[in-house]
């Protein structure tokens, strides 16, 4: 499925995030509106274009060897650093939907070829609302979700159908806002998710 590469284990996986300063702590909101006192900034790796693309190579590496690929979707913003050196990692090419009026959407002439095997590709996965918008996407213009990576699974429960195949699985606890003690005890929050960017 790709070239040989040197493989990562888990350890060293999280080493790099560490090293990037990808684990961040405090208050936050997440994209799926949970809260949570840890955030990855995936953004904090991608920006170091060699190291992405070897975690990429490792993720592709982690892949069932008969999984047929055509095609590596990824929904914006924050997944399309990560499709694209997944898709390099595959030798395939790259779409990425995007939100016009909250709801995700294909632009920029993108399209799925009818019968076409697609791996989505996403940076974090909570509960993984936007993958589930783009599985819709694909299967409406007749292509196949062949299964879902990304770099980082936080634990929670992915509302999508399709196989999941994360780098690495980190249970970081999340709450809903009404549970949230930080919010209780007025702990300013950030929001430094990609969701509520201008249109």
């Amino acid at each position: 499925m790709c070239e040989q590469v040197n493989r990562m284990t888990d350890e060293e996986v999280m080493a790099v995030l560490q090293q990037t300063a990808a684990i961040r702590h405090g208050h936050f909101q997440l994209t799926s509106g949970r809260h949570s006192d840890t955030y990855i900034q995936c953004a904090r790796v991608l920006e170091h274009p060699r190291l992405s693309y070897r975690l990429a190579q490792e993720t592709v590496a982690r892949l069932p060897q008969d999984l047929a690929v055509d095609l590596v979707a990824s929904p914006a913003v924050g997944g399309i650093l990560f499709g694209f050196v997944v898709a390099a990692a595959l030798d395939k090419p790259l779409i990425f939907s995007e939100r016009v009026d909250g709801r995700m959407a294909l632009r920029r002439s993108f399209a799925v070829p009818p019968g076409a095997r697609v791996l989505i590709a996403e940076d974090v996965v909570t509960t993984g609302g936007s993958v589930k918008e783009l599985e819709e996407l694909i299967s409406d213009a007749g292509g196949v979700v062949a299964g879902v990576v990304s770099l980082i699974d936080r634990g929670g429960q992915p509302v999508f159908s399709a196989p999941f195949y994360p780098l690495i699985q980190l249970e970081v606890p999340s709450w809903s806002p009404e549970m949230c003690e930080l919010c209780q005890n007025g702990v300013e929050i950030h929001a430094p998710g990609s969701r509520n960017l201008a249109k």
